[in-house]
């Protein structure tokens, strides 16, 4: 198997609802996006996946939170915009992108160079 991934960036202000602590407040943080996919075998000139398609992927997808307060945006609007609520989104509409020769493994949503979360369905 081989695992490709690549990083993307995007700055957003989120608060959490209803947690009681310093999060509670409206705060910013520049988010690193980091998507892997899994492939079984590579293309016709070596390749398990193109990295600029991926990233162009990664980038059409963390465009409409990038500059934003996400609580203002779908879902977010509806759910908390927890890290790990940010990485299943971001998973959930990646996924359909790809063909059954690679699959999305994870998705990671770092807060801080110390914090991040890593989503997988599995």
């Amino acid at each position: 198997m081989y695992q490709v991934s690549v990083e993307g960036h995007f700055d957003a202000a989120h608060y959490l609802r209803d947690y009681h602590g310093k999060c509670e407040n409206l705060h910013g943080h520049c988010f690193k996006v980091v998507v892997s996919l899994k492939a079984v075998k590579l293309n016709e000139i070596g390749l398990a996946y193109d990295f600029v398609d991926l990233k162009r992927h990664l980038g059409e997808v963390i465009a409409q939170f990038d500059h934003t307060c996400l609580n203002d945006v779908s879902p977010f609007d509806k759910i908390n915009p927890s890290s790990e609520n940010i990485a299943a989104t971001i998973y959930d509409q990646l996924k359909p992108r790809f063909s059954d020769e690679v699959s999305l493994l994870s998705i990671e949503v770092w807060e801080s160079p110390q914090t991040c979360v890593t989503y997988s369905p599995e």
